[in-house]
């Protein structure tokens, strides 16, 4: 599959301006990887740096991103933010026009939960890391 050519805004619920990823690089039933560049129109971009909060948005769409590949041929599915657990940042954030890749690994997923362990790289460098529990209405 080229995931060059797949509209990202065809796989989440969110729309311009709280759209969070960019291209959709990896997706399978596990894993998935997604990018998003900071730029200085971003909502969640302050003093010309992406905020703890654009990061945890970016990672809760990566997720919804997964959902809506693997659902591709039906209606895109809204989720919440259930819980994040032990996520940690590094100290760096992302400067307006740097690119952040995200990467989800499934860890759990019962009914209309999913529990996933995330890391968020910047210019080759861990700058996020932890669990969210990522809840799905029906």
């Amino acid at each position: 599959m080229n995931f060059e050519t797949i509209d990202i805004k065809q796989l989440i619920p969110q729309q311009e301006p709280f759209v969070m990823v960019e291209n959709l690089l990896f997706c399978d039933e596990i894993t998935t990887r997604t990018s998003l560049t900071a730029k200085s129109d971003n909502i969640f971009v302050s003093d010309g740096v992406l905020l703890q909060a654009g990061v945890l948005e970016n990672v809760a769409q990566t997720c919804a991103a997964r959902l809506g590949y693997l659902t591709i041929d039906k209606p895109v599915r809204i989720g919440f933010i259930g819980a994040i657990n032990d996520f940690e940042f590094t100290g760096y954030l992302p400067k307006v026009n740097e690119k952040i890749f995200t990467e989800i690994k499934v860890t759990a997923e019962i009914g209309n939960i999913i529990l996933i362990d995330a890391k968020v790289e910047c210019n080759s460098e861990i700058i996020a890391f932890g669990t969210m529990k990522v809840a799905l209405m029906e």
